[in-house]
């Protein structure tokens, strides 16, 4: 069945009067302490324990966690159910994720989702929209978050939100850089930690916004979303080391998509993951754009489609 333009499925009206632009926004001590202590660690601690092998586990790390944890495990999967696979390696992929340091799975769920639903409207709060100066979006999306005044109810689906292991996570994210701290000191000492951890979550925080600051305001489009308060950009040449999110035109086109980069000079690392995954006989069920529904608002702006 074809899903309704402002459809997101974790999303439902409260009442008449939810909307995503009436709000305030706050500023949130546990997030911006936390990206702050890491900020100050690999600042001061990343110079004075600059080695090589520090930098390159660090480097080795963030792609791991990146992606198969974030891009493929908590987007391409937890939130979208774009591909299928067993639970240990579903728990494996959302741990990852949860690793790079942005918040636990149903945190994840939630911000992605609230400000899907917002984009979709016509009108949303500024907040949602990335189009700022450079400098406040970065204050926002760092260190505060917002509060509607009409939110909408989210309702994670119960065999989630029921998960045993999810809820640990949850419960536990920031604790769950510890087992990898305490194997980085055993291995190189605290200079692995220092980059291998704080170093490593403050390149994938500050990636992860500039990703998003980015892609809703330059680059090219191949597809427009009428009636949409914000449009996704595809950002050429940097599909390497975005793991594939930088084609965010295509995300917002198709979201349910588990193939990003939608022609082959699309460079997109975590298709190419989950090709490796699939011939290997561990995922299932990719969703391509042509399984996508139609979406009435969605009006091609190049003759070709994927």
């Amino acid at each position: 069945m074809n899903a309704a333009p402002l459809e997101v499925r974790r999303m439902h009206p409260a009442s008449s009067l939810t909307n995503p632009v009436e709000g305030t926004v706050f500023w949130s001590p546990v997030k911006s302490l936390w990206f702050t202590s890491h900020l100050l660690i690999a600042i001061i601690g990343g110079w004075l324990t600059l080695s090589t092998g520090a930098v390159l586990l660090s480097c080795v790390f963030t792609v791991l966690t990146l992606c198969l944890g974030h891009t493929v495990g908590l987007h391409r999967l937890l939130i979208h159910r774009s591909f299928a696979c067993p639970h240990w390696l579903e728990y494996l992929l959302a741990h990852l994720g949860t690793v790079v340091g942005m918040g636990g799975p149903f945190q994840m769920l939630y911000l992605h989702d609230i400000r899907d639903w917002a984009q979709r409207h016509a009108i949303c709060h500024p907040f949602f929209t990335d189009q700022r100066p450079m400098w406040r979006d970065a204050l926002w999306q760092l260190h505060f978050e917002i509060r509607l005044n009409h939110p909408p109810q989210f309702g994670i689906e119960r065999e989630v939100a029921e998960d045993r292991f999810y809820r640990l996570l949850q419960r536990t994210w920031m604790l769950q850089q510890l087992p990898y701290a305490v194997l980085f000191y055993l291995l190189g000492g605290i200079a692995w930690v220092v980059w291998g951890i704080s170093v490593r979550i403050v390149v994938s925080l500050i990636g992860h916004w500039l990703i998003g600051y980015f892609a809703h305001n330059h680059g090219e489009r191949d597809w427009h979303l009428e009636g949409h308060a914000v449009q996704g950009y595809n950002l050429p040449h940097l599909g390497l080391i975005t793991m594939g999110e930088c084609w965010h035109n295509n995300h917002h086109a198709f979201p349910d998509s588990a193939r990003l980069g939608h022609t082959h000079t699309q460079h997109d690392p975590g298709w190419w993951t989950l090709r490796v995954l699939n011939f290997c006989g561990l995922i299932t069920h990719l969703k391509l754009p042509s399984d996508q529904p139609t979406r009435p608002e969605l009006l091609p702006l190049k003759p070709k489609t994927p």
